[in-house]
């Protein structure tokens, strides 16, 4: 990254992300696939005469200003300031290590939904950390970027998996597996995906435990399926590098028949998945915690507008999206 001391403001993204395959499975330490999507969060950072950080927030329609630890609230009243935290402590962690003692005026806009699945909160607290770093003019490793933005993923989800933080930094595709290193896979085939939103929030950690409990219940039956997800998985890593997208599609489908099993999609995710593919798409399938938020669709790029149009017409949001390799990147 080229850094600048001399910019009055620096604005920085970081992309969202698509789980392929692999979630909920992933709890239990089998693989996951993790795809970087062309839809980004942008932060805006310029520094203060003050001490204090000021914040807002678009798309999550809050803003306020931190003074050490007292907060005002501007926009969104009580929740504010819980919305606002783990940016405030991406701007902190940057602070703390430039050893800098100054006020910010922080500002958020992105493409990406929130509370869907896509990894918004993760990729706004890592464009707010390469901002911040490169007005203060300190230079910070990938490695080092996606620690930060863990710390303030934490405050999110409390003990969260580093896929979402490791995607947004590094960009491409990664394997996940709990206990491992992340691996990237070199994936040079351009993967077409329609996203369909239902807009139903959900909380990815009560359908965590929904799946932990029918897995108590029924050990012996789910155990099987949990194995039978990860090697979707490593089936999917070599049809990913051959670019292979039919057969792509159909475990995509396979993998998402196996989270229906365990619970975790919806009476709108199956409206969505069913209409893509009955107008063309190669695989579908929901991504992320499943109970609502988004579904995608693998397809080719002539089929892209069918599909879209098809999940409109079934109740969803759709839109396009490609995988990108650029992770995080300074803008301007």
């Amino acid at each position: 990254m080229v850094f600048s001391l001399n910019k009055e403001t620096v604005t920085a993204s970081s992309p969202a992300k698509v789980i392929l395959f692999g979630e909920h499975f992933v709890v239990y330490g089998e693989p996951a696939i993790v795809l970087a999507i062309d839809k980004r969060a942008y932060a805006s950072v310029q520094l203060r005469k003050d001490e204090q950080i000021r914040i807002n927030s678009a798309n999550l329609g809050v803003s306020g200003t931190f003074k050490g630890e007292r907060f005002q609230a501007e926009k969104g009243g009580s929740k504010a300031r819980l919305k606002l935290e783990p940016i405030k402590n991406a701007v902190q962690q940057v602070l703390e290590r430039a050893e800098r003692k100054t006020g910010v005026n922080v500002k958020i806009n992105s493409d990406i939904p929130v509370s869907a699945g896509l990894g918004s909160s993760a990729a706004v607290a890592t464009s707010t950390i390469v901002a911040m770093s490169n007005l203060l003019g300190t230079e910070l490793s990938r490695d080092e970027i996606f620690r930060m933005a863990y710390e303030s993923e934490r405050l999110v989800h409390g003990t969260p998996s580093g896929i979402d933080p490791a995607i947004s930094t590094y960009g491409g595709a990664l394997q996940f597996q709990r206990g491992k290193d992340f691996v990237p896979l070199n994936v040079q085939a351009n993967v077409p995906l329609v996203i369909g939103n239902t807009n139903i929030v959900r909380s990815t950690g009560e359908l965590v435990a929904i799946v932990r409990h029918i897995r108590e219940q029924y050990t012996s039956i789910i155990d099987p399926i949990i194995t039978a997800g990860g090697k979707i998985t490593v089936d999917a890593v070599e049809a990913l590098r051959r670019g292979d997208l039919p057969t792509l599609g159909e475990l995509m489908n396979i993998n998402h028949a196996l989270l229906c099993a365990v619970s975790v999609s919806h009476e709108a995710l199956e409206r969505l998945v069913y209409a893509a593919r009955k107008s063309g798409a190669y695989g579908a399938k929901l991504t992320g915690g499943g109970g609502g938020g988004c579904m995608i669709a693998l397809t080719e790029e002539n089929r892209m507008k069918r599909i879209m149009k098809a999940i409109e017409q079934t109740g969803g949001i759709a839109s396009e999206a490609h995988k990108t390799d650029e992770g995080a990147k300074i803008e301007c």
